[in-house]
């Protein structure tokens, strides 16, 4: 028989004197209560009650038992109202691992999450790879492109698009692209998530794919170092437009080919289960996600 219920019987018959109180106490049969507190004998191998036709008494043993189990059963209740008030109010450690380029448009999102719910902590890092979520820990994870697990549960925050740039002082020293497949025979910078390896993937104006396989002499896993090197005239690089938006503005940077879009691609958030989401995970994504929508224009300026 299930210890747990067994145990609730017995400390459900000392209370109300008798086993047939017991069992309307929790809608049990007044022989499965007596099944219920044998079985905890004899698996104790000791005796708990003594009974007889007129009442049922607690043996010196069953008294020592009787005021430990009280204590366990509260302790299970005591928890059992812990996660219900966690499932509930967010509280508790938040661990959350962020793109690296997505700090500036998460950072609101978690002062205006602390700052709601106080009862929260926030562990957050950052990094451009991937990680474990369940091996390191991780309660959401905020990628800018699909995880190549396909066992987590994804929610898109936002669209956002590349843009294929370069510096005028590249141009002064090599031709400027006229084609798709000029690219080929250029040195192009490639960002190491880069979903399509080293082939770029585009649209052009009537919509049908097109694509261009490249090679460079810098493939990094920074957007920054792939930002500083298409400035710095390293060659031509595919970079996420809020990375480049304002070079492209202020005259630093080159937009090359616009008549091929990049494909589109979302930023995400990412966790590994869906059902009995805690209320500090959901609370947390559903702000990114309104967030994220009022942002839209400044993640994807060239949309």
């Amino acid at each position: 028989m299930d210890r747990l219920t067994s145990l609730t019987a017995f400390v459900r018959v000392v209370d109300n004197g008798g086993f047939s109180a017991a069992g309307r106490k929790l809608n049990m049969s007044t022989t499965m209560v007596s099944n219920h507190i044998q079985a905890l004998e004899e698996r104790l191998g000791v005796r708990l009650l003594n009974r007889t036709t007129r009442k049922v008494s607690v043996t010196e043993v069953g008294r020592a038992y009787y005021d430990r189990a009280t204590q366990i059963l509260a302790d299970l209740e005591q928890a059992d109202d812990i996660a219900s008030a966690l499932q509930s109010t967010p509280r508790g450690t938040l661990r959350v691992h962020t793109a690296t380029h997505m700090v500036p448009f998460i950072a609101p999102v978690v002062a205006q999450f602390l700052a709601t719910y106080p009862e929260v902590k926030m562990d957050l890092r950052m990094g451009e790879g991937n990680v474990d979520l369940i091996e390191e820990g991780f309660d959401v994870a905020l990628r800018m492109t699909p995880p190549p697990d396909s066992s987590l549960i994804v929610r898109n925050l936002a669209t956002w698009r590349h843009v294929l740039c370069c510096s005028h002082g590249y141009l002064e020293k090599h031709d400027r692209p006229e084609q798709l497949a000029d690219l080929a025979n250029r040195n192009c910078i490639r960002h190491l998530m880069y979903p399509f390896g080293d082939e770029w993937h585009f649209r052009d104006r009537k919509g049908a794919p097109a694509s261009i396989r490249i090679a460079g002499s810098l493939v990094t896993n920074s957007g920054e170092a792939l930002r500083v090197g298409g400035l710095q005239g390293v060659g031509i690089c595919l970079a996420a437009g809020f990375i480049v938006q304002d070079d492209l503005e202020a005259g630093r940077m080159v937009r090359l080919l616009p008549e091929y879009r990049p494909v589109e691609f979302s930023m995400n958030a990412v966790y590994p289960h869906r059902h009995h989401l805690s209320a500090k995970v959901r609370t947390f994504i559903d702000m990114l996600v309104a967030h994220s929508a009022e942002q839209q224009k400044l993640i994807n300026p060239y949309s």
